[in-house]
């Protein structure tokens, strides 16, 4: 539990940081290189659990080898400690102070009393990215196991390709977003996504010999969860910008984070398609919510260059 608050305070501010400090044109590129980051690490703990386990015989991990990646992670909990020491706070924050314009009060209470449309859609985003990263990257490995009798190994390492892919595909599409916005390189991505799914599940019911290329392409095309942060940030005004991010974030994957394992596998009693189903859906919801993001962000455009 205090891993999860820990890493849920950390990923909502460092979008925010990095948005933060970087020209507009450039926030899709910086978060999603931000959230590239953050796949990369999940990676590098996919492999050194795959070395120790391969390396030494259950009885030996779990006599000592497990505590080896958690001192490999203490070393560089304490370089980034000492990093962070180095950072200054952001343009934007340092502007907002001298002016003096930052949120008197709790900046909560002002998030749920005058942005309830930015929470709702990030909360949204929010269920969009745990659908993809839980079932695509984190579950998928066991599941085809059972539905298509693949070698662990072999599931392992493909689960590894298709994260490596997960974070180029996020620059890709954080820098798209820069080119083209970000809710048209959200819909279009979701909708990659949503094809990418079933291509993984229905191709390997009939060629699981293409399991290393099938799921490269799902975990890039997974990597449409980089433009998210994005529009985070800019659902909410720089005041409570960090406030709201962490809190529609925190609870929605809370709640489908920890949910959506236990509906996918009840799914799967009667329809073996369910991982892929579910992703499906959630991409629906993905565009839905982006061209309501793009529709809504160009009425406001509209109504400045009227008043202007």
């Amino acid at each position: 539990m205090l891993q999860g608050a820990a890493v849920g305070g950390e990923v909502p501010g460092a979008w925010t940081f990095v948005a933060e400090h970087v020209p507009e044109r450039r926030v899709g590129f910086a978060c999603g290189t931000l959230t590239a980051g953050l796949t990369v690490g999940i990676l590098l703990g996919s492999l050194i659990a795959t070395w120790i386990n391969t390396t030494w015989s259950p009885a030996e991990v779990q006599a000592f080898a497990w505590r080896i990646p958690f001192l490999v992670g203490g070393v560089f909990g304490f370089f980034a400690v000492f990093l962070r020491r180095l950072l200054a706070e952001t343009p934007v924050f340092e502007a907002m102070r001298r002016r003096a314009e930052l949120v008197k009060g709790l900046p909560l209470r002002v998030v749920l009393a005058g942005h309830r449309r930015a929470v709702v859609v990030s909360m949204l985003l929010t269920w969009v990215l745990t659908a993809a990263i839980v079932v695509v990257i984190l579950m998928t490995p066991t599941l085809i196991q059972k539905l298509f009798g693949i070698v662990a190994a072999d599931a392992l390492a493909a689960n590894s390709i298709a994260t490596l892919c997960l974070s180029i595909g996020c620059i890709v599409f954080g820098a798209l977003a820069d080119r083209f916005g970000a809710a048209r390189t959200l819909m279009v991505g979701c909708a990659a996504l949503l094809i990418a799914t079933y291509a993984l599940y229905l191709g390997l019911a009939r060629a699981p010999q293409h399991l290393h290329t099938l799921y490269a392409i799902a975990g890039f095309c997974v990597g449409v969860v980089g433009v998210i942060p994005t529009v985070l940030v800019r659902a909410f005004p720089a005041g409570v910008r960090f406030s709201g991010i962490s809190f529609a974030y925190n609870v929605a994957y809370a709640i489908f984070g920890g949910l959506t394992p236990l509906f996918v596998t009840l799914l799967m009693k009667n329809q073996p398609l369910a991982p892929a189903h579910y992703v499906a859906a959630l991409c629906g919801v993905g565009i839905v919510t982006a061209a309501w993001v793009g529709a809504t962000r160009t009425a406001s455009v509209r109504g400045l260059s009227a008043a202007a």
